[in-house]
């Protein structure tokens, strides 16, 4: 047993997954029905959904920390969110768990034909395909970018826009072309007036797009990667604030200089 209580066990097939799955739907039920927690009857689907995409990010971050002890408990509460989520549409009528059970499974089981039927691949990049192709017969959709969720992080739109369209053929063949298309997006950012605040911010947002290319080329996801580069910089500039303070110095006080050579100090010792 770890130290976050996580038994090791041999990696099985869903060994004690359904009946412990069963078991937080049953709790849910119980949560949400008669005599049971007033703040848990009282949420909606809209409430729910702040939830849900808060313990997305929070297992994001502790799956790319290597931490599992907080990935088991992240992933516990995600799956919790979900069911809980699943619940109030099944109260309603709408659907239930095992609806959404059985709905995974089928489009799981579908859209790999190559493990679970006699298609035969070759390459990572025709499973893609075939994952969009199905998409658009199952959905009925026109255009690869249909279905795009509307509330999605601009970074990540752009990163998903730009992974459909390639499954269609619509892409540079490597990382170099998606360079180079960043600097050429570069040049005409240059170009524009700064007084031009309408055409600055259309150059901008041309030079991200094509900066979330040149990611998605290198397998990267731009919104993880610039979360960590967020992480970062807030990391360093701590530190500069502390260093400043055992100095009796506030960071608005301090020269430019000192600051740079503090920054530098800290990025060194990392």
């Amino acid at each position: 047993m770890t130290k976050n209580g996580i038994v090791r066990r041999k990696a099985s097939r869903g060994a004690g997954a359904g009946r412990e799955f069963g078991r937080l739907v049953r709790i849910i039920a119980r949560l949400r029905g008669p005599g049971g927690c007033p703040w848990d009857r009282k949420q909606t689907a809209r409430s729910l959904a702040n939830y849900l995409l808060e313990e997305a990010y929070e297992a994001v971050e502790a799956c790319l920390a290597g931490d599992a002890g907080a990935a088991c408990e992240e992933l516990g509460d995600l799956l919790m969110e979900a069911v809980f989520m699943a619940r109030v549409f099944e109260e309603k009528g709408l659907f239930s768990v095992a609806d959404a059970l059985r709905s995974i499974n089928r489009k799981m089981t579908l859209r790999h034909t190559h493990v679970f039927g006699g298609r035969r691949v070759n390459r990572e990049d025709e499973v893609v395909r075939n994952w969009q192709a199905g998409k658009l017969r199952e959905k009925g959709r026109r255009s690869a970018l249909d279905g795009l969720a509307g509330n999605l992080p601009a970074l990540l739109e752009a990163f998903e826009l730009g992974q459909r369209a390639s499954s269609c053929g619509f892409d540079w063949p490597d990382a170099a072309g998606a360079s180079d298309k960043v600097r050429e997006e570069l040049g005409e950012l240059g170009a524009v007036r700064k007084s031009d605040k309408a055409a600055v911010s259309e150059e901008l947002g041309d030079v991200l797009f094509a900066l979330v290319n040149v990611a998605r080329h290198h397998g990267v996801n731009p919104e993880l990667a610039l979360k960590r580069a967020n992480r970062k910089f807030a990391r360093r500039f701590r530190a500069v604030e502390s260093k400043l303070r055992e100095k009796g110095l506030e960071p608005g006080r301090a020269g430019l200089e000192e600051m740079d050579r503090l920054w530098d100090l800290a990025k060194s010792g990392e």
